[in-house]
């Protein structure tokens, strides 16, 4: 039969819904609110496309209502984790060899389910499990894990059309096969699209794939698997499974099939995953790759020529939206002394009108932190901040987790600008405030850049084209996502591929054709169409 050159349906970024009052989407929402917590869900592993339940099941709660239950999942051992890695390595072959078109369907159908029909589900189940609010649900888990499907199909034939230089008698060809081995996926509790796109990315390329999603995000990394499936994926291409990581690792990173991890969490972890590697190199087949988003402690970089009003808005959204629980999350701002007292208030006057709940009343702004131990970490900071003369709490710094994990969006003004919560990932609604003279904005810049040992997000906020130009070239590895007025929040798929480097990852820039790269092994084929007869080159003749 003989193969035709399709090309793929043309992508747009998907339109993020507003849920005002009196939309359908907002009534749609509301019901799948209702019927989620409706009922107690029973969540199995998924390996070798087969449900898989255990004696071990875990209690979810709502982070905002600690004394509901959304249901339970079955924790698995190290023995699920082999039979999830032997499924992975049975399906590879097949799907393998698969053309890249039925792969591509496959995920089209997918975003098209999570864009339509499955839309409400899965952002009531990150409303519920990862207390987010409504728009930030939409945002990631409607639209982002839409847009990630959809741009890396694109992607994928893009790689796939590229091709080296031939001429006359030598036709050259490259091949992009899928790595030799099974791909770990280990993802974070913040974001469903994350959850989402780390292990359909490698497997779109033709990898099969072992997913360990959060404990904190199994509610909806749940609906993904039912989606993936529902939309044809074959048994054992992603294989779920619910296991600490410490047990995932032990047998994971001792496999001599281990292929590749793709990862996002905190950086301590990241660092040990790859001493891990390192350790058992001599074990694979191949070089693992690794490829990680980490942490951050992104800044805000406030020139005196800016315009306050942009600034507070933007340090009220990007430091307290998903109550700080972004990777990307704007902690640190250094403020020219000039505007101060005019930022300060226009943010005063934000803070003051902002509501914190439940996610069931979508006129809240904040809701929970999502669990205790990070809870009590806050907590412990912002006490530490009360009790410090080098810092002072100039808005909220009240906790409460009787009802849910309720930490106040919290604003530390310093004197110092290497005190701690201007240094150390919170990752909570903590924003830590550095005023500074005006003429000392070189000095500043050198702080930005050497405060911390993360480089994944930053801003300017300046009227100068001149300083702008200035800051983003002394800025210039110290953020991977860099934004020139604006929060330094909010990258979209195809826009602003995402990712940092020092602390804070590989900058394989998720959302983009350079992550997927990553997932392929390229060969390169030259054939000769007239072979020479002769050994004998030209200039071996007289």
């Amino acid at each position: 039969m003989q193969e035709s050159l399709f090309s793929v349906p043309p992508v747009k970024n998907e339109p993020v819904l507003s849920y005002i009052s009196g939309s359908p989407e907002r009534e749609k929402l509301i019901e799948a609110l209702k019927c989620a917590k409706g009922y107690e869900a029973d969540i199995p592993m998924i390996i070798n496309g087969k449900e898989v339940r255990t004696d071990e099941k875990i209690m979810m709660n709502p982070p905002h209502e600690r004394d509901h239950v959304l249901g339970y999942y079955h924790r698995g051992n190290e023995s699920h984790v082999e039979d999830a890695i032997n499924a992975a390595l049975m399906a590879k072959k097949q799907w393998a060899s698969v053309s890249w078109k039925q792969r591509a369907s496959i995920f089209l159908k997918a975003a098209a389910m999570i864009a339509g029909p499955y839309r409400a589900r899965i952002n009531a189940a990150t409303m519920l499990a990862q207390s987010k609010s409504a728009h930030q649900a939409e945002i990631d888990s409607a639209c982002e894990l839409a847009d990630f499907l959809r741009f890396n199909v694109r992607y994928m034939t893009e790689i796939y059309t590229e091709q080296p230089n031939s001429d006359e008698i030598n036709w050259n060809r490259l091949e992009q096969r899928e790595l030799e081995g099974f791909v770990f996926a280990l993802t974070p509790f913040n974001f469903t699209a994350i959850a989402g796109n780390l292990p359909s990315a490698p497997a779109l390329m033709g990898n099969t794939v072992v997913w360990k999603p959060s404990n904190s995000q199994v509610y909806s990394a749940a609906i993904i698997m039912d989606i993936f499936m529902e939309a044809g994926l074959p048994e054992g291409v992603i294989n779920l499974v619910f296991v600490s990581g410490p047990v995932a690792g032990k047998v994971i990173f001792s496999h001599p099939d281990f292929a590749g991890i793709h990862f996002t969490g905190s950086t301590g972890v990241f660092q040990n995953i790859w001493k891990e590697v390192g350790n058992n190199i001599h074990k694979y087949k191949s070089y693992p790759r690794i490829v990680g988003e980490t942490g951050g402690k992104n800044f805000v970089l406030v020139h005196e020529s800016s315009n306050p009003r942009e600034v507070a808005t933007a340090l009220t959204r990007g430091a307290f939206e998903y109550q700080g629980q972004k990777c990307s999350a704007a902690s640190r701002a250094y403020i020219p002394s000039n505007l101060w007292d005019q930022i300060w208030n226009d943010v005063k006057s934000d803070m003051d009108s902002i509501k914190m709940g439940s996610v069931e009343d979508l006129s809240n702004f904040v809701n929970a932190v999502i669990d205790e131990a990070s809870f009590d970490k806050l907590e412990m900071f912002i006490n530490n901040a009360k009790k410090d003369k080098n810092a002072k709490i100039i808005h909220g710094g009240n906790c409460d987790k009787s009802k849910g994990f309720f930490i106040e969006p919290t604003i530390i003004l310093t004197k110092d600008p290497h005190y701690i919560t201007m240094e150390e990932e919170l990752f909570g609604p903590v924003l830590t405030i550095y005023v500074y003279d005006p003429k000392d904005f070189d000095e500043v810049i050198d702080l930005v850049d050497t405060t911390s040992i993360y480089a994944l997000t930053g801003s300017i906020f300046s009227k100068d084209r001149y300083i702008i130009e200035k800051v983003l070239k002394r800025l210039n590895h110290a953020a991977g996502n860099f934004y020139i007025n604006d929060k330094p929040t909010g990258a979209v798929v195809n826009m602003q591929p995402f990712g940092g480097a020092r602390g804070s990852g590989t900058n394989d820039k998720a959302g983009s054709k350079l992550n997927l790269l990553r997932w392929v092994s390229p060969r390169t084929i030259k054939e000769c169409l007239l072979p020479p007869k002769n050994y004998r080159y030209p200039f071996l003749e007289k």
